[in-house]
C-alpha cells in the first residue's frame, strides 16, 4: 500500500504535465508518417532510460544532501513548474522533425535530446529524492509511455475536443500541489 500513493502521485504528475507536450505532439507527427511500432519502441526506451537517469540522480542527492534543503528545492522545482504550466498557451505546436534510416534509434535520439532535461525529468529526480527511486521510475515510464501511445493512436482526435490549456491547468495545479506538500514536509523536517 506504501508503493501505491508514490506511483499514482508521480503518474499523474508526469501523464498530466506530459500530455500534449512537444514529445506527444512529435510522436503523433512521426506516426503519422511511419510505421507506429518503432516511435512507440523509440520513444518508451528513450523515457526509460531518462527517467531512470534522473531517479537515480534525485535518490543519490537524497543521500547526500540534508531532506530540508531537498524539500525547498522540490518545493520550489514544482512551485515552477506550476508556473509554467499555467502560463503554457494552446499552441504548443507541432515541431518539424526528420528521421534517418533506422527508425527506432533516430526516435529514441530524438527524444532523448529534446526531454533531456525537460521539467518532467527533473520533477522524476525531485521526486525520487524524497520516495523510492524505482517506483518513481516506474511511475514515470508508465505515464511517458501512456502518452506516447495516445498521441500515437488517437491524438490528433483527442486534441480537437480537449482543449491543450485546459490540459496545462490541470497540470499546474498538480505542481501546485506537490509544491505544497514539499514546503509542509520541509516545515515539518525544521521543527
Amino acid at each position: 500500500m506504501e508503493l501505491i500513493e508514490p506511483f499514482v502521485k508521480v503518474f499523474l504528475l508526469v501523464f498530466l504535465a506530459e500530455f500534449g507536450d512537444k514529445s506527444q505532439l512529435v510522436c503523433m507527427t512521426l506516426s503519422a508518417r511511419y510505421r507506429a511500432t518503432p516511435v512507440l519502441v523509440g520513444s518508451v526506451l528513450a523515457f526509460s532510460v531518462l527517467n531512470a537517469l534522473a531517479a537515480v540522480f534525485g535518490a543519490a542527492l537524497s543521500a547526500y544532501l540534508p531532506q530540508a534543503l531537498i524539500f525547498f528545492t522540490v518545493g520550489l522545482l514544482f512551485f515552477v513548474f506550476g508556473v509554467q504550466s499555467f502560463m503554457a498557451g494552446d499552441d504548443e505546436g507541432e515541431e518539424r522533425v526528420t528521421v534517418g534510416k533506422h527508425l527506432v534509434v533516430s526516435v529514441f535520439v530524438l527524444i532523448f535530446l529534446a526531454e533531456l532535461g525537460d521539467k518532467t525529468q527533473l520533477a522524476i529526480a525531485g521526486m525520487a529524492a524524497v520516495e523510492q527511486a524505482w517506483v518513481v521510475w516506474l511511475a514515470g515510464t508508465v505515464a511517458l509511455g501512456l502518452t506516447t501511445v495516445i498521441g500515437i493512436g488517437c491524438g490528433r482526435v483527442l486534441l480537437t475536443r480537449v482543449p491543450i490549456a485546459l490540459i496545462h491547468r490541470g497540470a499546474g495545479i498538480l505542481f501546485m500541489l506537490f509544491a505544497g506538500i514539499a514546503f509542509f514536509q520541509l516545515y515539518q523536517s525544521l521543527i
